[in-house]
């Protein structure tokens, strides 16, 4: 069997990164291992699909697309079962949705931002 296992989170910071992702929005610590030389193995999880592993940004072109990984589109879709619980629970948090939640043929969605501003999707499927 094959799946997709873990997606690249590029980040400024190990710390800040998840702390945003456990602290506001309510993902789990997967794994935090020191690599040696300033490097770790930090996974986060959201509980469904693929985890994300946190790399910190090496060298400027790397610092460069931290906030960009998507060229300025949604890179990240997050489904949940329950929108109106996970949309209060992170506006409360203090996750910026640049929207109002909207319906679409595919669910209620409405795009929020990291903590380097780029846009996510969170959506609860139609």
């Amino acid at each position: 069997m094959k799946g997709l296992g873990l997606v690249a989170f590029l980040a400024h910071d190990y710390d800040e990164a998840t702390s945003f992702f456990v602290d506001k929005l309510g993902f789990s610590l997967v794994e935090d291992t020191d690599m040696g030389d300033g490097k770790r193995w930090v996974v986060v999880s959201s509980g469904g699909g693929a985890s994300l592993l946190i790399a910190k940004a090496d060298g400027e072109e790397q610092q460069a697309s931290v906030g960009n990984q998507a060229g300025g589109r949604v890179g990240f879709f997050l489904t949940t079962d329950n929108f109106e619980r996970d949309y209060t629970t992170w506006t409360e948090r203090g996750v910026k949705f640049r929207e109002l939640p909207r319906t679409e043929p595919y669910g209620v969605v409405a795009v929020f931002e990291d903590l380097y501003g780029a846009p996510w999707d969170l959506i609860q499927p139609a």
